[in-house]
């Protein structure tokens, strides 16, 4: 990404040092430097004298224009970087306070909705990826990283390497979602199409790996043949992934880590969606209030 003509060479030379030396995802940094772009453009100047008060209108300036909170928030993350890390001027960001974000609950598909879901992907490649996705939880960037290697038959395991916050971890691996890529590999190698030792789901050119985006798309597409009108993504996989599990009773410690997620807070989310917990509690009204009789009952 170009990076603003306000932004003199030494600084920005400056700024990608220190973002390789805390080792930040190539897309962390991008979204640093949109943040920094849309600053040094609101200011018309060099970053390295603006104000606190020229930062606090800026913020002001992206609120009254309708920017969204996680967008305002995501640009201050970029700025603080800016100004402590690259600049070593903490004083300017220290009483920048992020916006309030309210937090939506996520997207979940019945199970029915699920079977017909996976019932309307017919490609095996397509089949097996979308199985992934909600057969183990898997995010859809980890899901098109995978490779071949990565699926142990014999723990019934799937190997996550440097996932979300570069950590690795094991997914599960049912017989069925097993029995899924078993026969993707066998169509896979056929047709030619994958790399001994190579991506599980590579693109067009067996070399790289299908994008994220394609994924996402081919999900989209899933869902429309099968008659769902949620807006389905492919976190919704995952979120439903996560919420069957629950409603089945399976300990939220165990999903935590199935999801990868470093909070339990996270992963308690998915209580406020498992609709069929909520119908095996029974409410303090029904104690409290008398059944009517039925006429059956009655005699």
């Amino acid at each position: 990404m170009n990076i603003s003509r306000y932004f003199n060479e030494p600084l920005r030379q400056r700024l990608n040092e220190d973002m390789a030396i805390r080792q930040l995802a190539a897309k962390t940094q991008i979204g640093y430097i949109r943040g920094i772009n849309n600053l040094c453009e609101y200011l018309q100047h060099s970053p390295e004298t603006a104000t606190y008060e020229e930062l606090r209108a800026f913020q002001l300036f992206m609120v009254n224009n309708g920017v969204s909170g996680m967008t305002v928030n995501a640009t201050l993350t970029s700025l603080r970087f800016l100004f402590q890390m690259t600049l070593d001027k903490p004083e300017v960001v220290m009483r920048m306070r992020p916006v309030t974000v309210a937090r939506k609950l996520p997207i979940v598909l019945n199970l029915d909705e699920a079977k017909r879901f996976m019932a309307s992907a017919t490609h095996p490649k397509y089949k097996a990826a979308l199985a992934v996705a909600y057969g183990a939880g898997l995010r859809v960037s980890e899901i098109v990283s995978l490779k071949v290697g990565d699926i142990d038959s014999q723990r019934m395991a799937i190997r996550v390497e440097q996932g979300k916050g570069k950590r690795d971890r094991y997914a599960m691996l049912s017989p069925v979602l097993l029995e899924h890529l078993r026969t993707w590999w066998s169509f896979a190698n056929q047709q030619g199409q994958m790399f001994a030792g190579g991506w599980l789901f590579p693109g067009l050119n067996p070399i790289n790996h299908m994008s994220a985006r394609h994924l996402s798309r081919v999900c989209k597409e899933t869902a429309s043949i099968a008659g769902i009108t949620k807006n389905v993504s492919m976190h919704t996989l995952r979120h439903s992934f996560a919420t069957h599990l629950l409603e089945a009773h399976v300990d939220i410690r165990v999903i935590q880590v199935l999801l990868g997620h470093a909070q339990l807070d996270t992963t308690a989310l998915y209580t406020q969606v498992a609709t069929d917990l909520l119908k095996k509690v029974i409410s303090p009204l029904d104690t409290v209030t008398e059944k009517k009789k039925t006429v059956k009952e009655i005699k």
